[in-house]
């Protein structure tokens, strides 16, 4: 019975710590949230009138873009204090070398352009590594779990709106 009860204790602590941390963190989660959207949006449009960068790709682009700048907030905020010291001029550095690494997973295979999700994948991963790196820790949390549902919930959405389009659905596991 006390173990039961320890658990449960445990557990009610664990809910708490999760609701603090959803409520510290409820305009980044907002932001965040809103940047996704609004890239799905997108992204089902191009994919409707046929175009190769659809809605993980669009979302990636714009979470990515999202925190990107959540980032330069929070770096302003955090290092404001020291004189002649500018984090900025490193993070725009590996923004820049991501994007060629991005372009270069970009092919034409078969008339049809493909790695767009990956380059997308790669540049926002950049972004939470830099998150990380910066000690951002909750963003790069809420970044990742979106980037997740990016890949993986978005593209089930994905594929009937690629068939009503009369696009052909790629099996990505045979790219």
């Amino acid at each position: 019975m006390i173990i039961i009860f320890a658990s449960a204790v445990e557990w009610l602590y664990n809910l708490y710590i999760m609701e603090e941390f959803f409520i510290q963190n409820s305009e980044i989660f907002l932001k965040l949230i809103i940047a996704v959207g609004f890239g799905l949006l997108i992204g089902a449009e191009r994919l409707l009138v046929k175009e190769a960068a659809g809605m993980k790709t669009h979302a990636l682009v714009s979470l990515g873009a999202a925190i990107f700048v959540i980032i330069s907030e929070m770096i302003s905020v955090k290092y404001s204090d020291i004189i002649g010291f500018d984090p900025s001029r490193i993070a725009s550095q590996i923004i820049v070398g991501i994007g060629f690494l991005g372009a270069g997973s970009i092919i034409i295979r078969d008339s049809r352009l493909i790695g767009l999700t990956t380059a997308g994948g790669l540049w926002v991963t950049a972004g939470i590594g830099m998150a990380s790196g910066f000690g951002f820790y909750g963003l790069a949390f809420i970044s990742t779990i979106l980037v997740l549902f990016i890949l993986i919930v978005v593209n089930i959405f994905e594929k009937p709106i690629r068939k009503i389009s009369g696009e052909e659905v790629i099996d990505q596991s045979k790219v």
